[in-house]
């Protein structure tokens, strides 16, 4: 039986979609079935989702995509994307009447292996054969060459025409397969036996082309489902042994070898080693990762071994969700592909009224010869096949998702692609946006004998035990340093800072004004760091001030390049910040950006409003205190490293923490609107020149036949083009 993915909800894969007029002829065939409350195809994904009255009606809608000549199975709702759900049921549903239907697609496997082991591949060798024979036959014996091409005609033709008829039936009226019929036999009616014959063998290797055009477009998304390795070396009682990703549970430990790939993601409980994230971030440089540290499902274990502890089990890693938000990016249709799918309604109804004025008019009313208006009337028809436009939004907006979600960049659909090109302004977060969210230590001032290492000494001793993000900084910059200390025992004064013993002498650490600090000069220096935006803490040592420790939420390495690249794109970033005037107005001028400081949620929120209704903006933040700043904007992007959050509370997000990947992204929108209308543009084109040529009569069927599958085509060879953006 098959498992509804909700109560009311079914889902089905679906093999042999080319272009988005078989989109079209699936969701008129399903809509029109009984207890059919919704119906949306994804061309990219190639999945089928049903919303429906009664789970039980899973048959009826095989059935009728079936007679399509599509192949269709259902698909469970366990999670995952539906290139994983589409291989791991490979070998179920055995049992099932759809199973006997698969070998019966005219449309045939999408063409992603061998071309000439595909049903299209076999069509174009048997209709060129029969077609040569023909020829051949013509010079041996005349006067039976127009019955091999007849033979070569209903051989191409036949498999057109049927899946013609079956449209027809399902309420799909004007498809380029009705067309193509209604050609091919008012060419055999005319008596250009010969020249029908070539139009069905052009039409059958245009049809190849688009085939392996359009699983070329799929792999860019498929191939990202195949970072992650199939098994996993895990931890038992006896040993080791090899088992399949999916029957591993959370909790179970891993063991990664040098050059394997991590099978899920999960948490290093022993070991340390440098750890390739390429596959999943476009970082270019491994990551040093040690016990505690997070590593995610298809990352490369680069150098020594590690046992991981598995978090989340496999259809919920990293990767998997990744995927699962390209694949739904790429089926939801853009703001462009909706207005070309309108138009394409009206586009094709028009044409054949002119072909059948075309066909009447001219020997009507001039008196001119039937045969010849007849024949320019059913080259109309082909022309007016307007696969090419409505095949070059989707091919472009799934190569670009692909591209991005490459180098870490996800956003989720065409609509938000085609918007973050489009805004005036951008508005970034401070903490943990632009800076790294955590304080670094600056300045270490000694304010008598002591040397800068040993105040810096004394002071990581006494901080070592403390979990405050200051003395957690202070240690850290110590270590860094390859200063030794000894930890001390310490005390929390609350209100004030700590207090330890360090070499049998008192140690007082906290902010100068509330530890009662009245030395004017110390007081002055400390002033004098803070107007920098720093905080500053002074140690005390035996009731004396002995040097003064500054810190501060430095910028993110690539900050200032990445706003530099954003501000050469066109746009003006901002700073909105709840922070002080001073750290806020620091890293604002070390940044060379506008500053909005001390601002309130609801503040932050009217500033966006106002920028999003002039000429639109992207805000970006961490995803986590930036959520109603970032639902209001044109664009909300959001910073983090794989979480959760990150990857749900915003319409894009940035995996990379890089400020350069928000300029990618905007420049990634652009190139994917050039090329969208360069394919509309060229698809129009197109048809407006041999619209012309062909009420002229300079060409003819197969001439016409050829620009139609020659501009669908190029459109998705111009699309490709994007998933080798270098961004």
């Amino acid at each position: 039986m098959t498992t509804p993915e909700t109560p009311d909800t079914l889902r089905f894969a679906v093999k042999g979609m080319d272009c988005a007029a078989c989109v079209t002829k699936i969701e008129r065939a399903v809509s029109r079935l009984d207890g059919v409350t919704a119906v949306k195809v994804g061309l990219q994904t190639e999945t089928l989702t049903v919303g429906v009255a009664d789970p039980a009606q899973s048959p009826t809608i095989e059935k009728a995509v079936t007679a399509l000549g599509y192949q269709i199975r259902p698909l469970g709702a366990e999670g995952g994307s539906s290139v994983r759900q589409g291989e791991a049921h490979d070998h179920d549903h055995h049992d099932h009447d759809h199973h006997d239907h698969e070998g019966d697609s005219d449309h045939g496997q999408p063409i992603e292996g061998a071309w000439w082991r595909s049903t299209k591949g076999v069509l174009v060798a048997a209709t060129g054969l029969l077609i040569a024979a023909a020829y051949l036959t013509s010079l041996i014996w005349p006067k039976a060459s127009p019955l091999m091409f007849y033979v070569a005609c209903l051989a191409g033709t036949w498999p057109v025409a049927r899946r013609a008829f079956m449209a027809l039936r399902s309420g799909s009226v004007f498809t380029i397969e009705m067309l193509m019929t209604i050609a091919v036999i008012g060419a055999l009616w005319l008596g250009e036996v010969a020249e029908a014959a070539l139009v069905v063998f052009l039409f059958a290797i245009g049809e190849l082309l688009e085939g392996i055009a359009a699983g070329r477009a799929r792999s860019g998304i498929k191939a990202l489902s195949q970072i992650a390795p199939a098994t996993a070396v895990v931890e038992t009682n006896g040993g080791t042994v090899e088992m399949p990703v999916g029957d591993i549970t959370v909790g179970s430990i891993i063991v990664v070898r040098p050059g394997d790939r991590v099978a899920a993601d999960g948490v290093i409980i022993a070991g340390a080693s440098a750890v390739d994230e390429s596959a999943l971030t476009g970082e270019s440089v491994p990551r040093a990762k040690c016990v505690g540290d997070t590593v995610f499902a298809g990352s490369i274990n680069a150098e020594a071994v590690l046992r991981v502890r598995i978090e989340k089990p496999a259809a919920d890693n990293l990767i998997a969700r990744v995927v699962r938000l390209v694949e739904e990016a790429a089926d939801s249709k853009a703001p462009s592909e909706r207005f070309i799918d309108q138009f394409a309604k009206w586009y094709m109804p028009a044409i054949c009224l002119v072909a059948v004025a075309t066909a009447l008019l001219p020997p009507l009313a001039a008196g001119a010869p039937w045969p010849v208006w007849i024949y320019r009337a059913l080259t109309l028809l082909l022309i007016g096949c307007p696969c090419a436009l409505v095949i070059s939004t989707p091919a472009s907006i799934a190569s670009a998702l692909a591209a991005g979600a490459r180098r870490g960049l996800l956003v989720k659909g065409g609509g938000v692609l085609e918007a973050i090109g489009g805004v005036k302004h951008i508005a970034f977060d401070k903490t943990g946006t632009l800076t790294e969210g955590k304080p670094k230590v600056t300045d270490v001032v000694p304010l008598g004998t002591l040397t800068a290492n040993e105040l810096l000494r004394i002071a990581a001793a006494a901080e070592a035990g403390s979990s405050h993000p200051l003395a957690v900084a202070i240690v850290a910059h110590a270590k860094a340093a390859n200063i030794a200390f000894a930890p001390s025992a310490s005390e929390v004064l609350p209100g004030k800072g700590l207090s330890a013993e360090v070499d049998g002498r008192r140690v007082v650490i906290g902010a100068p004004a509330r530890l009662g600090v009245s030395d004017t000069a110390v007081l002055g220096r400390a002033s004098a760091l803070e107007a920098e935006g720093k905080s500053v803490s002074v140690v005390i040592i035996d009731g004396v001030p002995a040097g003064l420790i500054a810190l501060r939420d430095e910028p993110r390495e690539d900050a200032a390049e990445g706003l530099r690249r954003i501000i050469a794109l066109g746009l003006r970033p901002i700073m909105l910040t709840g922070d002080n005037r001073a750290n806020a107005k620091a890293v604002g001028q070390s940044l060379g950006i506008e500053v909005r400081s001390e601002l309130l949620p609801e503040d932050k929120l009217a500033f966006i409003r106002a920028r999003a209704t002039d000429g639109g903006i992207a805000k970006v933040g961490d995803g986590i205190n930036d959520a109603p700043a970032l639902a209001a904007a044109t664009v909300g992007i959001a910073m983090g490293s794989g979480t959760d959050v990150a990857l749900e509370a915003a319409d894009a997000a940035v995996l990379n923490n890089r400020i350069s990947d928000v300029a990618a992204l905007i420049s990634l929108s652009r190139r994917t609107k050039t090329v969208i209308w360069q394919n509309v543009a060229l698809a129009l084109g197109l048809k407006a020149v041999f619209l012309i040529t062909t009420l002229l009569g300079v060409t003819g069927l197969w001439i016409a036949i050829l620009a139609d599958t020659g501009a669908t085509v190029l459109v998705t060879i111009n699309a490709l083009r994007l998933l080798r953006t270098k961004l």
